[in-house]
């Protein structure tokens, strides 16, 4: 098993610094649902709630702002289940209000990523 890298916080927070605006579109999210059946995903694993845009974005880059980077290496792995296996970016995403999730779950990304925490191809399969 490998050792767990120690979270570099201040670095997360100077990156939500960059994207103020980031923060302001996920106050705005209402959580309304209405981005759901515009998730292909979503609709294919049973309607499932993790799957919704929404939850995807709230529940990443929301966590991040609401935490003020304060995240755990555990936290960070939770984030990257949400950001890669269950969103594949394909911009599909429709919100009413106009916030852009797939730019959200995209600058999430970045950020774990800068964490070294991205996804992995070579994972063994679970049984």
């Amino acid at each position: 098993m490998d050792p767990v890298k120690p979270v570099n916080q201040d670095g997360i927070r100077e990156m939500l610094k960059q994207k103020k605006n980031m923060e302001i579109l996920l106050s705005v999210c209402a959580s309304c649902g209405m981005c759901a059946e515009s998730c292909f995903l979503y609709v294919n694993n049973d309607k499932d709630p993790s799957y919704m845009p929404s939850y995807k974005a709230i529940h990443s880059l929301g966590k991040l702002y609401r935490k003020k980077g304060k995240v755990s290496p555990a936290e960070l792995e939770e984030m990257k289940d949400l950001i890669w296996n269950k969103c594949v970016l394909c911009m599909r995403c429709y919100c009413p209000v106009g916030i852009s999730i797939p730019s959200m779950i995209s600058w999430a990304r970045s950020i774990c990523r800068s964490q070294g925490v991205y996804r992995e191809y070579d994972q063994p399969k679970v049984a």
